[in-house]
């Protein structure tokens, strides 16, 4: 999962994309980067690390220029190093950044086309920079010095027609304007904002629509599945359907987990899907144990927090904060190594003795994963002194791997694979597990006004909604995304040392 943002502007653009980055820093702390566009000259700065650390005055005073792209990197099987930040960029032809979110499910295909058919080289193992030098091989049928907004989306359709997965693209062809597009099953979110001045119309594409409200941008509309905007150097804006929507299915996972509350995406506020994902839990609860003897409900922050609110009230017990958070540690479900998500936990989280000792105690989270954390979290409130210590998951049981682009581990890592519901109780040290429904899950976040009826829950259900996931694919997955294949692969890269960089 990554953040990417898009933006053509009257005035420099850079303060503005490093801004909207800051804000989608929730989905990717791994790497980022700012790539923009002044005079026939481009400026570049990507790096490891958080904005606030890539990003230095001398770098935002080099990144000139009224077009550019952001992106903050999560790491998945493959761009895990350095060397694989984006925004990538090829020269020719024209010259194309590309920043992506999402992962292609036929990379390795496309990998070996580009390679032994389209004479490209490739310089990592990113699926995103494959991405690339499809739209760029694409690109170069044009032949003309100048590139139409027709020109665009007939690549742009060619691109449809050979990629496959999950995927959210911002791609800036120089001296020409900004490229937007989403997959067919609109899996991963796209977002429209335009901004009024006295120099003309300002748009940004960005993740999610919190990063429009940054810097003063309406929230237009969603990019539809299936399709492809095109914002000129001018500012003129244009659009086509370039496949039809396959089934509109965007991911559940982005209202459970990864998106901010106050974004609103697909028309759904993330943070009104939480809130009816508490009121859905707590119903269940009342169901499963209506004598139940829990005393007070505390929430593991911060993506919980809403949903434990409703429980608690609901329930008629006590809502309370046993839990602070060091809030200059990263989300440790997006950090790459068990081992470093291991350590992170203590230093991220500080029990209040006082609001656990002799209660009964129901913890509340999002979801369980890989289950490490929450048995960790657990722990601890045994520690501060809790009687005991119930455990709800807002989501359902996460037992298949996510192969669109969020880094579930592979099947050995989940908790749930492979165990029932007590099973899993006893693994995490839990007195009472509850899990959300996923028929509740899915009411939850359903909105009249959204007109999505279905969504991509491979991870609960295993149904994966492309229709190419196959039980090979799945196994090569799972040898990629092994902690152990990540660490192997950190600083390898297929041979093309850098290309300079701010």
């Amino acid at each position: 999962m990554c953040g990417i943002v898009g933006m053509v502007g009257v005035s420099a653009v850079n303060q503005r994309i490093y801004d909207a980055l800051t804000v989608l820093q929730h989905r990717g702390q791994d790497a980022a980067g700012i790539v923009t566009y002044e005079g026939g000259e481009l400026f570049i700065r990507k790096d490891s690390g958080l904005v606030r650390d890539v990003f230095q005055q001398k770098h935002m005073l080099k990144l000139k220029g009224n077009v550019g792209l952001g992106h903050v990197r999560y790491p998945t099987s493959g761009c895990d190093s350095a060397h694989g930040a984006q925004p990538f960029y090829v020269n020719s032809p024209y010259g194309i950044c590309l920043a992506h979110n999402g992962n292609l499910t036929n990379a390795r295909e496309l990998a070996e086309v580009m390679v032994r058919e389209d004479r490209r080289h490739l310089n990592t193992s990113s699926d995103s920079e494959v991405l690339l030098n499809v739209l760029a091989s694409e690109m170069q049928r044009v032949g003309t010095p100048r590139v139409t907004p027709a020109d665009i989306f007939a690549s742009a359709n060619a691109v449809y027609r050979r990629c496959r997965g999950g995927y959210a693209v911002v791609a800036m062809v120089i001296g020409h304007g900004i490229l937007g597009f989403r997959d067919p099953n609109g899996i991963r979110p796209l977002v429209i904002g335009k901004r009024s001045t006295d120099k003309g119309c300002e748009w940004m594409l960005a993740s999610e629509s919190v990063a429009l409200d940054m810097s003063g941008f309406e929230l237009v509309r969603d990019v539809a599945p299936g399709e492809a905007v095109f914002i000129d150097e001018q500012g003129r804006f244009y659009a086509q359907q370039c496949v039809a929507a396959v089934r509109h299915t965007p991911c559940i996972f982005e209202y459970v987990y990864f998106a901010r509350p106050d974004s609103i995406i697909d028309n759904i506020s993330v943070y009104k899907a939480r809130l009816r994902m508490g009121e859905r839990l707590a119903d269940k609860i009342k169901r499963e144990r209506p004598d139940h003897d829990i005393d007070v409900v505390i929430p593991i922050p911060d993506t919980s927090r809403t949903s434990a609110v409703q429980v608690a009230q609901l329930l008629g017990v006590k809502y309370r904060e046993g839990f602070i958070k060091n809030r200059y540690i990263g989300r440790t479900f997006i950090m790459p190594g068990q081992e470093q998500r291991a350590k992170s936990v203590r230093s991220k989280l500080n029990a209040i003795d006082l609001e656990f000792r002799g209660k009964n105690v129901l913890l509340v989270d999002d979801s369980i994963v890989r289950g490490t954390t929450s048995a960790q979290i657990i722990d601890m409130a045994r520690e501060a002194g809790a009687k005991k210590v119930y455990f709800a998951s807002a989501a359902p049981p996460v037992r298949y791997p996510n192969v669109y682009g969020i880094d579930m581990p592979n099947t050995t890592e989940l908790v749930a694979a492979g165990r029932s519901n007590d099973e899993v109780r006893k693994v995490i040290g839990a007195d009472w597990l509850i899990y959300q429904d996923l028929r509740d899950l899915e009411q939850a976040v359903r909105h009249d006004n959204a007109n999505i009826k279905d969504f991509d829950t491979s991870c609960f259900s295993g149904e994966y909604v492309t229709g190419d996931v196959t039980p090979d694919y799945l196994a090569r997955l799972q040898a990629e995304r092994s902690d152990e294949a990540k660490q192997q692969r950190r600083g390898v890269d297929r041979g093309l040392k850098s290309i300079r960089v701010l």
